[in-house]
């Protein structure tokens, strides 16, 4: 995610209040997205209330910013609805709250109609990678997140608007 990468953001939702992308949560991250159609990017600054010991941010909110990424990633670059299944975090070094990070999340491979494969990184100012997660996904279309009730109508209509046409089914 770089000045001289075209990126696309991605639209938001204010009807929910996910802690990690919902504009309207006030107590959550808000994270914004954006693509270059290969991966899905971020940039988060931690607010100090979310702080594990020392001003060092917990690690529980970073694995939350990576899941976040890579969920994302999922949703976007596959064009389905998408819950993890399993994730595994490797933190590798302290990240101050209030500093800026960049969050990335792409799709590595896709398991059959429903299982996706993702990573994500959180890399620091100084350009230093400080955490990287692997997760697997459960991905659904629309349709399917109906029969299985996994989101209300208006949640699954609005991440259809997000969706291409004829990839809805």
């Amino acid at each position: 995610m770089t000045a001289a990468t075209p990126l696309k953001e991605l639209p938001r939702s204010g009807n929910h209040h996910c802690f990690g992308c919902s504009p309207a949560n006030p107590s959550g991250l808000r994270m914004r997205f954006f693509t270059d159609e290969r991966a899905v990017y971020s940039r988060v600054t931690v607010p100090g209330h979310l702080c594990g010991w020392s001003n060092i941010v917990h690690g529980g909110v970073l694995t939350t910013i990576l899941d976040e990424i890579m969920s994302w990633s999922a949703i976007y670059l596959l064009k389905r609805i998408a819950l993890t299944r399993s994730i595994n975090v490797e933190f590798i070094k302290a990240v101050r709250v209030g500093h800026e990070l960049r969050a990335e999340g792409r799709v590595t491979q896709t398991n059959g109609k429903y299982d996706a494969e993702t990573e994500g990184v959180l890399i620091d100012p100084a350009g230093e990678v400080c955490a990287r997660a692997g997760a697997m996904f459960k991905v659904f279309s629309p349709a399917i997140a109906r029969r299985m009730e996994i989101a209300d109508e208006a949640s699954i209509r609005w991440f259809e608007a997000i969706f291409e046409p004829g990839e809805r089914s």
